[in-house]
């Protein structure tokens, strides 16, 4: 089966790349992935403290992942997994696609901050995307509802 891998992270384009995945895998019999990134400077602290801050972002990271996958299983019929690496994104992205070779698409959400451009994930991912061995579909973060159904 094939999967789309989309980036859970903070940033408010996160919800309609999540959408796009969502409804293209269910248009499509596709699946959908979920990659979480724990990036390795939250824990520069006494091994204890690290140990800690490294589980509590784990739990932040499966709640934010179980308000989307409701919507997917209720709205889309698709059950999507969640995956956390730890690292820095770009390596752990291109490592992701890497070790998944059902992993099909790639999809991120673009910032519509015209002053600060689509956002970092964006702007790296660009910079690989001619030796990824999949494609990326970048959903811009002010798209409405409405027109990502359409276009999905």
């Amino acid at each position: 089966m094939r999967k789309f891998l989309v980036v859970l992270d903070d940033s408010t384009e996160c919800l309609n790349a999540m959408r796009f995945a969502a409804l293209r895998a269910a248009h499509t019999g596709g699946g959908v992935e979920v990659l979480a990134v724990i990036p390795p400077e939250e824990f520069n602290h006494w091994i204890g403290v690290g140990d800690i801050m490294r589980e509590e972002a784990r739990e932040r990271i499966e709640v934010h992942f179980e308000v989307f996958a409701k919507w997917m299983r209720d709205k889309q019929g698709v059950d999507p997994e969640l995956v956390i690496r730890e690292g820095q994104p770009v390596d752990e992205i291109i490592q992701q696609i890497a070790d998944d070779p059902e992993i099909g698409v790639l999809v991120l959400g673009a910032s519509s901050d015209k002053k600060k451009g689509p956002g970092p994930l964006v702007t790296q991912m660009s910079r690989s995307a001619g030796t990824l061995p999949v494609p990326i579909t970048i959903v811009p973060g002010d798209l409405s509802k409405e027109r990502l159904e359409a276009i999905t």
